[in-house]
This record gives structure tokens, C-alpha cells and sequence, in this order.
């Protein structure tokens, strides 16, 4: 089945690097097509004629498309990508290789890569303790997540049991 909605993501004139560095980070990923920049695109963009215009990229089975549309447009951390992971050991996996060469931690599992784009990384257990019907146990857990950065499954589980 087609992919309905696809994320497209304005890179500073290095799409294909950014393509390249997610499908190394995540599994089950790769590169696709690539488009270059002809004549009429070149003269409207102001990008060289023959350059990358737009890479298809595919991560964890996520379809993506990246521009290489110049400096015009930053990220914001008003979109972001949520990484579900099943243990600590997937946390640390995807922190350490989207924060590595010049990505940025931030508050409870968000982070910034180094081209600026928001991910989420977050155990799956996450909406168990925090959304619990225990508001006690909930609130405990949130309170401890509101103190990290990258997310410790044991300290929130420790904190959900009121340890």
C-alpha cells in the first residue's frame, strides 16, 4: 500500500548527507531516487543547474523526501519525530547517534540533530506510568520525567512505584 502522507523536510544544501545519516541511525532503511535541479528549477530556486534537488529517502519504513532548497527555512521544534523503543538499550541507541556531531539534548526525550530536526525518543512504557489511572503513580512518574533529558525507564518505573 502507498504511503498516503510523506514527510518532506527543507534541508540547507546537504539532503543527501541528512539521507545518509538516518538511514545509518535507524534500521531497515535506505536511499532512493534522487532528482537534480534542471534549468527552470535552477533559474526559480537559485540553486546550480545539476545539483541534488530532492532525495526519496525511506527510515524504519517511513517514507521521507528531502530538498536541498538553500537557507531559507529552519527547523522549529514545532514538528517533531517520535521514535518508539522498546528498552533502554534502543533509548541510548538513538540518543547517542542523533545527538552525535553537534546534535543538541533538550528536556524530557527531545532532542535536535545536527541539522536541526526534533525527534522524540521515548520507551514505550512512557504512556503506561504517565497515563496511568493512578494519578498518584502517574503524577510521580511525569514529575521525574520533567527532571530529564534522555529518559531513564528505571527511574520513571522507580518513581512510579514511589520509590
Amino acid at each position: 500500500m502507498k504511503q498516503k502522507i510523506t514527510p518532506f523536510l527543507w534541508f540547507d544544501n546537504n539532503a543527501e548527507e541528512a539521507a545518509a545519516f538516518y538511514t545509518s541511525v535507524f534500521k531497515e532503511s535506505n536511499i532512493g531516487s534522487e532528482s537534480k535541479y534542471d534549468e527552470a528549477s535552477s533559474e526559480v530556486s537559485g540553486q546550480p543547474e545539476g545539483s541534488v534537488m530532492i532525495v526519496d529517502f525511506e527510515i524504519a519504513g517511513q517514507k521521507f523526501i528531502a530538498l536541498n532548497g538553500g537557507p531559507h527555512f529552519k527547523f522549529t521544534e514545532a514538528v517533531s519525530f517520535v521514535v518508539d523503543c522498546k528498552d533502554q538499550d534502543e533509548v541510548d541507541y538513538y540518543w547517542s547517534r542523533l545527538i552525535a556531531d553537534g546534535g543538541q539534548e533538550s528536556q524530557c526525550g527531545w532532542l535536535k540533530d545536527k541539522f536541526g530536526l526534533s525527534w522524540q525518543i521515548v520507551p514505550s512504557v512512557l504512556n503506561e506510568l504517565v497515563g496511568s489511572t493512578d494519578k498518584d503513580r502517574s503524577k510521580r512518574a511525569m514529575d521525574a520525567m520533567l527532571k530529564m533529558k534522555k529518559l531513564d525507564i528505571r527511574k520513571l518505573q522507580d518513581a512510579y512505584d514511589g520509590k
